[in-house]
């Protein structure tokens, strides 16, 4: 295992309450977001700008606490599908010995009525190792991720992640 391909644990918490109704999930902390010590970190990744147009509100501030209070006010709950894996920087396609996140305790203690998977590798590793155990088939969004720039300009886009609304 290389410097750039290491093993990694989860480094957050599952974000939700008993009034979550839709559950978001990304594959992975990048080191962005690891580095920020909270999800969708990266200062070009638009998934806060993205869900604040969707539920037409302004975007949580910058800081831990105002982005909580955004998803769980909004019944939103947030987490990635992955607990572990193998991982060169943030490239989903690099991942190797993915083991999933357990989604009982959010299951049994919401209201989780769909979840969302965040591009493709997400949307990937949520049908193959979760959906079975968990009963959800996963709905695609297709990822905020500054690597994503060509598809986050599209009219499409804005469509895709307006479905979150139909669940809330």
């Amino acid at each position: 295992m290389s410097s750039e391909n290491r093993l990694l644990t989860h480094p957050f918490e599952c974000v939700f309450d008993e009034n979550s109704r839709v559950l978001i999930l990304g594959t992975f902390p990048s080191p962005k977001s690891r580095e920020y010590g909270f999800y969708y970190g990266h200062p070009q990744n638009i998934f806060w700008k993205i869900l604040a147009q969707v539920l037409r509100q302004d975007e949580p501030t910058n800081d831990i606490t105002s982005k909580k209070v955004f998803l769980l006010k909004n019944r939103i709950a947030l987490w990635d599908v992955l607990y572990s894996c193998e991982i060169a920087g943030a490239v989903d396609s690099t991942i190797k010995y993915p083991i999933a996140n357990s989604f009982s305790d959010i299951l049994k203690n919401s209201q989780i009525k769909a979840i969302f998977t965040t591009g493709k590798k997400a949307t990937e590793f949520f049908q193959k190792l979760c959906a079975k155990k968990t009963g959800f088939k996963p709905i695609y969004l297709p990822s905020t991720s500054p690597a994503n720039c060509a598809q986050r300009k599209s009219e499409d886009f804005y469509i895709q992640w307006n479905k979150i609304k139909k669940f809330l």
